[in-house]
């Protein structure tokens, strides 16, 4: 297999360090970038194989990202896979929001993401072939109280991503949107919000039946299979089916769901 160039978002932990994993395994050099570099490097130090790279990026920053993009362009010239998966969570209803809470989640989890595409989108159009993964989350499609900020924020990654497939699809590159629920990650040490929103979803990833690995796995091979919509947590693919097609019978099975969780 040809060795392809992938650049990783968010890699110093949880699932971007897993997915960086499985390409350098398959003899991909992977290009790990953090808002810790020495997080990136130590992702890069367990990696097999050889050729990868290590970066600090902080991906709200557009100067960070442009020297990213620089960086990487000095080395390799282009990638082949660009995963736009760093991200920060938040949870609380809308009126214990704050202004300050949803710019910091909108330039972390949706403009990341517009920063990463635009960067890296159009040496891929010049190519005629790339790969953009954006790292959405189920809680962009759910619909569910208590994570404001959080869901709009991926649901426009959702969006982002539709948007992109239809342009870019016939010019060779393919867009998939990742959107797990809840798995043990480190995704909530810097949560913003609500604290009892934060021990609500630390609970939910201690009870998942996901796990890091299972969550990487399939969206390693999905994306492979080039499928668009990935969601690599097991519940959710039926969860999704039934809010499609019985969308006022999934609200009340929302509802009741949430009452439960919120008495607990």
């Amino acid at each position: 297999m040809a060795q392809r160039r992938v650049l990783i978002t968010g890699a110093g932990s949880g699932l971007g360090r897993a997915l960086a994993e499985r390409h350098a395994l398959r003899g991909d050099a992977v290009a790990c970038a953090d808002l810790d570099r020495g997080r990136a490097e130590a992702t890069c130090a367990v990696l097999s194989g050889s050729g990868h790279l290590a970066f600090a990026v902080d991906v709200a920053s557009d100067a960070s990202m442009q020297a990213l993009a620089d960086e990487v362009r000095a080395v390799w010239g282009a990638i082949d896979i660009l995963y736009n998966n760093a991200g920060i969570a938040s949870g609380g209803p809308m009126v214990d929001t704050t202004m300050d809470e949803w710019r910091r989640i909108l330039e972390v989890d949706l403009l990341g993401v517009v920063r990463g595409c635009r960067l890296f989108l159009p040496q891929m159009l010049a190519a005629g072939r790339g790969t953009i993964v954006n790292t959405a989350s189920f809680a962009g499609l759910a619909g569910a109280p208590g994570i404001m900020s959080y869901g709009v924020a991926k649901a426009g990654v959702v969006a982002l991503s539709e948007q992109l497939r239809a342009e870019v699809a016939p010019r060779g590159v393919q867009v998939s949107v990742v959107c797990p629920s809840f798995f043990r990650t480190n995704l909530m040490d810097g949560a913003l919000g609500s604290e009892r929103i934060k021990s609500m979803a630390l609970r939910m990833m201690d009870t998942s039946p996901d796990t890091l690995d299972s969550v990487a796995d399939a969206v390693f091979e999905q994306v492979a299979a080039g499928r668009f919509l990935i969601l690599p947590t097991r519940r959710e693919p039926l969860r999704w089916r039934i809010k499609r097609f019985f969308p006022e019978f999934y609200f009340r099975k929302l509802l009741k769901a949430s009452a439960k969780a919120t008495a607990t």
